[in-house]
């Protein structure tokens, strides 16, 4: 009797086990793909952008890995902007919007006030489209190609109705 109640108390223990750490790696799971949307872009015109988190960080950084000297570096950053190069996929990561709070692009047009770099960089979309359309347009310049989508109707679908 007592072996086989050693034997229940293993087996449970081992699914025990085997639930957490499923569940765990789970949590840290990165989706192939990353819809950019956020409750603040309800009134947004254009469609949400379906980022292809696994192409860029797997393919394209196995293929052109100039572009990815810094890793996941390449896209995270702390406050001061310094690439986080340590991070690894699966780590947890900040919303763009946690710092880059203002959720929309920044003004424009005749009296929209001349913002300094810093200043921009607290607008969401024109931080999200600075560190891509960036990326994009040093990949075309570099590859002398016009691949990598720098226009908004490449990156955002037509909206539903």
């Amino acid at each position: 009797m007592k072996k086989r109640s050693l034997l229940l108390s293993a087996a449970i223990a081992g699914l025990v086990t085997l639930f957490l750490s499923a569940g765990i790696y789970a949590a840290t799971e990165v989706k192939d793909v990353i819809n950019m949307d956020n409750p603040a872009y309800e009134k947004h015109k254009k469609g949400i952008v379906a980022f292809t988190h696994k192409k860029h960080s797997e393919d394209y950084a196995q293929k052109f890995p100039e572009f990815y000297k810094n890793g996941c570096g390449e896209c995270h950053h702390d406050e001061n902007n310094k690439p986080l190069t340590s991070m690894k996929a699966g780590d947890e990561v900040q919303s763009c919007i946690a710092c880059h709070k203002k959720p929309s692009e920044k003004p424009k047009g005749k009296g929209a006030p001349k913002l300094s770099k810093k200043e921009k960089m607290e607008y969401h979309a024109e931080a999200l489209h600075e560190n891509c359309r960036g990326c994009h347009k040093k990949y075309n310049k570099k590859y002398k190609t016009k691949a990598a989508p720098t226009t908004c109707s490449k990156c955002h679908p037509k909206k539903k109705k």
